[in-house]
C-alpha cells in the first residue's frame, strides 16, 4: 500500500498498524519543519537519542531553516539532513519493517514519501572469546547477537573489494535479518543463487532460535540422522578462513552463531588450535582428534561385547577387560547407568555457573564414582572406559558432532546388551547407514574429499601444512551436486 501526500492519513494508517500510545518504547513528536507539518516516530532505545536531537534542532533552527516551506523533498533531505545515512521509501510494508528494525521515520505533509533516517544503536554485549572454541593462543573476539557487529568483524579480517554481505528478511512476524556474506569471485553461485531462492521461499512466523531454527528450515533431516549437517562457528577466524576457500557463511541477526556452506563430515574434525601451533604439533593433535572418533563411538559398545559375551577373552586379556565373572545383564546394566550418569555430569557442570561447573563435575565424579565401586553398583573397568569414552567426546572440537556419536553410542550399547554380536553388528550397519545419508544443502557430498575423492584436499584436512603451502590456489573440486 502507498503512502498518502496528506499527513493526517498517514499519521492514521501508523496508529491503525502499530500500538502508538499504548506501547511505551514507541516515541512520536509532531513538528513544524519551517511553516510544513511533519511527523517523526521511532523506537526508543534503537535510536541515538544524541545525534536525533541534533537532526532536529538543526531543522527547525530558523537560522538554519530558511525556507518556510518545503517544496521538493528529495534536495531538502540531501541539504537539510547531511548528518546520518537517508533515503526516501514510499512502501508501507518497507517503512514498518524498517522502523521496527531500528531507523527513524519522519513524514512531512504534502508528500506521498517518508524519510527513513537510520541512527540505529542495539543493545549488545562485549564482543568476547566463544567458550565453546576457545584456544591457547590466538585471537580472543568472538560473534554476537548484532549482526552489523558479526559484519564488521569479517571485514575487518577480509578486505577484499568482492567481499559482498546480501541481506535477507526470514519470517511474517519477526522479520529476522538474514545475511549472506561471500567473495564474488571465488564463491558457488550455483550454491549462492540456491541458498538466496531457499531463503526467499521460507514460509514460517519466526525464527524463535535463530541459527538453529533457519538450519532446520534450509535441511530438513530425519530422525534417524543425528549428526549436524552445518557446520556454525562463533568464531571471526574461523568464519573468515572458510570464506577465503570458497564457502558461502550465513549470519542471522540476535544470534553468535555464523553457518558455513557447503558442509563435510571432516570440517568437524579440525579446530582452530591446529593453526595456532606447530605445522608438527597441529597434525599430531589432529590424528589424536581423529582416532578419537572411533573410541567414542565404539570404546564401550566393544567392552560390553567381549566381557560379557565372550568370557575367553576377558580371562586372557584380564588387564584390559576386567573379570568376567559379572554376568551380562549386570554388566549391561552398569555401562547404561554409568553412560546416563556421565550425561548428567556434564549437562549439570554446563548449565552451572563458572564458579560452580569445575568443581561440581570435579567432586560429584570422584564421589559418586567411589560411592559406587563400594557398594558394588560398578565395577572399576566399567567406571574406567567410561571416562576414557568421555574425554575422547570432549577432544571433538564440534558439540554438537559429539552429541550425535554419544547417540549412535547408546543405540550401539543397547543393541549389543540386547542381542549381543548379532546386535553390534547390525546397529554398526545402521549407524554407518544413517551417517552415510546425511542430508546436505545444495546437494554436495557430506564424505568429501573421500568420496569424491581428491587426494590433495584430502591431505590438507588430515594434515596441517605450513602455512604457503594451506592457500589453495584455486577452489577445491568438490564434484557434481546432486540435483
Amino acid at each position: 500500500m502507498p503512502l498518502s501526500d496528506h499527513l493526517e492519513e498517514n499519521i492514521g494508517y501508523l496508529k491503525s498498524r502499530l500500538p502508538i500510545g499504548a506501547s511505551f518504547d514507541l516515541m512520536t513528536r509532531d513538528l513544524f519543519l519551517g511553516k510544513t507539518k511533519a511527523y517523526f516516530l521511532g523506537v526508543n532505545g534503537f535510536c541515538k537519542t544524541e545525534i536525533l536531537q541534533q537532526i532536529f534542532s538543526d531543522l527547525q533552527n530558523p537560522l538554519y531553516v530558511k525556507d518556510g516551506d518545503v517544496e521538493d523533498i528529495v534536495r531538502y533531505m540531501n541539504a537539510k539532513i547531511g548528518y546520518a545515512q537517508t533515503s526516501l521509501c514510499d512502501s508501507w510494508e518497507i517503512i514498518l519493517r524498517s522502523v521496527l528494525s531500528g531507523p527513524a521515520l519522519l513524514l512531512i505533509d504534502g508528500f506521498a514519501q517518508g524519510i527513513l533516517i537510520d541512527v540505529r544503536t542495539y543493545p549488545a554485549r562485549g564482543i568476547a572469546e566463544p567458550d565453546v572454541e576457545r584456544v591457547t593462543r590466538g585471537a580472543r573476539d568472538g560473534f554476537v547477537e548484532t549482526m552489523l557487529f558479526n559484519a564488521n568483524l569479517i571485514r575487518r579480517r577480509v578486505r577484499a573489494a568482492d567481499l559482498c554481505f546480501s541481506i535477507h528478511n526470514v519470517g511474517v512476524e519477526s522479520k529476522t535479518d538474514v545475511c549472506l556474506a561471500f567473495l564474488g569471485k571465488i564463491a558457488d553461485q550455483k550454491l549462492l543463487r540456491k541458498l538466496a531462492d531457499r531463503i526467499k521461499t521460507l514460509k514460517v512466523s519466526s525464527l524463535t532460535m535463530g541459527t538453529k531454527s533457519l538450519e532446520e528450515l534450509l535441511v530438513p533431516k530425519r530422525w534417524w540422522n543425528p549428526l549436524p549437517s552445518i557446520q556454525t562457528t562463533e568464531r571471526p577466524d574461523v568464519a573468515c578462513s572458510y570464506l577465503m576457500e570458497g564457502h558461502i557463511l550465513v549470519l542471522v541477526d540476535n544470534s553468535p552463531v555464523v553457518m558455513i556452506f557447503p558442509c563435510t563430515i571432516f570440517q568437524f574434525t579440525q579446530s582452530p588450535e591446529d593453526y595456532y601451533n606447530s605445522p608438527s604439533v597441529g597434525t599430531y593433535f589432529r590424528l589424536v582428534r581423529f582416532l578419537c572418533l572411533p573410541v567414542s563411538l565404539l570404546l564401550m559398545p566393544v567392552f560390553l561385547l567381549l566381557t560379557g559375551y565372550f568370557p575367553e577373552f576377558t580371562d586372557r586379556w584380564e588387564l584390559l577387560a576386567g573379570s568376567g565373572s559379572m554376568s551380562k545383564e549386570r554388566l549391561f546394566f552398569y555401562v547404561l547407568a554409568v553412560e546416563f550418569l556421565l550425561d548428567l555430569l556434564k549437562y549439570s557442570s554446563a548449565l552451572n555457573s563458572g564458579r560452580l561447573s569445575g568443581s561440581l563435575s570435579v567432586i560429584g565424579g570422584l564421589l559418586i564414582g567411589d560411592i559406587a565401586v563400594s557398594l558394588n553398583w560398578a565395577s572399576v573397568e566399567v567406571l574406567f572406559y567410561a571416562a576414557v569414552t568421555l574425554l575422547a567426546s570432549l577432544s571433538v572440537s564440534g558439540t554438537e558432532f559429539s552429541d550425535g556419536i554419544r547417540l549412535y553410542r547408546i543405540f550401539l550399547i543397547a543393541a549389543t546388551g540386547f542381542f549381543g554380536l548379532t546386535g553390534f553388528l547390525t546397529a554398526l550397519g545402521l549407524i554407518l547407514l544413517s551417517i552415510a545419508t546425511t542430508p546436505t544443502f545444495g546437494g554436495y557430498s557430506y564424505f568429501w574429499p573421500l568420496f569424491p575423492f581428491n587426494k590433495k584436499a584430502l591431505g590438507r584436512l588430515l594434515f596441517r601444512s605450513p602455512t604457503p603451502k594451506a592457500q589453495p590456489s584455486k577452489v577445491w573440486d568438490r564434484g557434481t551436486p546432486r540435483p
